[in-house]
């Protein structure tokens, strides 16, 4: 059967994540593809690119979207931590631009975290809703530093269930 929907939900970061909700169940889940630029590790966005059209592939004809959360610098980051981390974020804006057949939206934190009840939880929280929400991915998110794939599939939620307006959403 063809999906009628795709719906990509990204965690940035090195440790973060990319999850597919394919008519509103888990698909494949992708770990931050990442490369080693001399010293420093950065996201690799040749592969996240390749990742997203593999999938858009699997799926003619369905309808994509994606939702990437939209981070900030964090208190006492400093000005090197934070300037890779925005780095990353923007390659990962830049995948999705270029590719240029996904809408996208992005969320802060505090806002898809509200809407998930996760607000004032510790970060295993979101892992732990993400497997009774999906218990066909639960196998993909048994260790603590699954986080970031839980979030990841947590936003795709939070972007079906809140900005597809007019479209068949979760």
């Amino acid at each position: 059967m063809t999906a009628l929907r795709v719906t990509f939900g990204i965690d940035p970061g090195l440790s973060g994540a990319v999850a597919t909700l394919i008519d509103g169940e888990p698909g494949p889940i992708l770990d931050m593809p990442v490369v080693q630029v001399g010293d420093w590790r950065e996201v690799d966005a040749a592969s996240l690119a390749e990742w997203i059209r593999l999938i858009r592939a699997q799926h003619p004809g369905a309808d994509f979207s994606a939702c990437v959360e939209k981070v900030s610098a964090r208190p006492g980051d400093g000005g090197t931590s934070a300037f890779r981390f925005g780095e990353g974020y923007g390659q990962i804006k830049a995948v999705l631009g270029v590719l240029g057949f996904l809408d996208y939206s992005r969320s802060i934190p505090a806002v898809w975290k509200r809407h998930m009840g996760l607000i004032g939880t510790d970060k295993d929280a979101a892992r732990l809703l993400a497997i009774r929400r999906f218990p066909s991915a639960a196998h993909l998110l048994q260790r603590k530093k699954d986080s970031g794939r839980a979030d990841a599939l947590l936003l795709a939620l939070w972007h079906e269930n809140t900005q597809m307006h007019g479209k068949n959403a979760a």
